[in-house]
């Protein structure tokens, strides 16, 4: 799927018939917010019944004229519907009865729900990564091999620019100018994608 900016992708949300714009917006979003509800505690399941309702709210919110862009940046605004609905889902599970287990690696979510401080620092982490990862996948059909190695080696397998050029048998400052291409078109990516005009 073509990169698209997150602004035509929440104009095109408002027409209840863009099926596009919606895959987009889901494609787009769903990783942090279900990242986000895993990290919390939730199964996989819950957590994709919880990412689902958030990205149908966030979009009903949107196309009635509740999100403000001058009152919060999407990331928070997402992150308090995901919250919201994963408070809902827990109190819903409580009043049932249901067995509340530990499925986090240690969290507490079922005992007690995180504080909503406490969650957004988590949101802020999965925030990132999603950011980080989608924008690191795009760029991988933007540049030529050699450019990517060199962005590989020095930047997630963390060599120094000399190491780098070693192995790939290239001057230093090919793999110092690759490194910078990249980092720099993902920075142009990361603002598209944050930045709603």
């Amino acid at each position: 799927m073509e990169w698209t900016t997150t602004t035509t992708i929440l104009n095109g949300l408002r027409d209840y018939g863009n099926d596009d714009a919606w895959q987009r917006f889901v494609v787009r979003f769903r990783r942090p917010l279900l990242h986000f509800a895993r990290s919390v505690g939730m199964s996989g399941s819950d957590a994709e019944d919880v990412a689902q309702d958030a990205l149908m709210a966030f979009a009903e919110a949107h196309r009635e004229g509740r999100y403000d862009q001058d009152k919060g940046r999407l990331s928070q605004w997402l992150f308090g519907i995901t919250f919201n609905h994963i408070r809902r889902h827990r109190q819903k599970e409580a009043r049932r009865g249901a067995k509340l287990i530990d499925v986090g690696g240690g969290t507490a979510f079922w005992q007690e729900l995180p504080d909503q401080h406490d969650a957004g620092h988590t949101w802020e982490r999965e925030w990132e990564l999603a950011l980080w990862t989608e924008c690191v996948e795009r760029v991988q059909s933007e540049f030529e091999t050699t450019t990517l190695r060199a962005f590989e080696l020095t930047v997630r397998e963390d060599k120094s620019a000399s190491q780098a050029a070693q192995l790939m048998g290239v001057p230093v400052k090919t793999v110092y100018n690759a490194k910078h291409r990249v980092l720099k078109r993902i920075r142009e990516l990361r603002e598209q994608y944050e930045q709603i005009t």
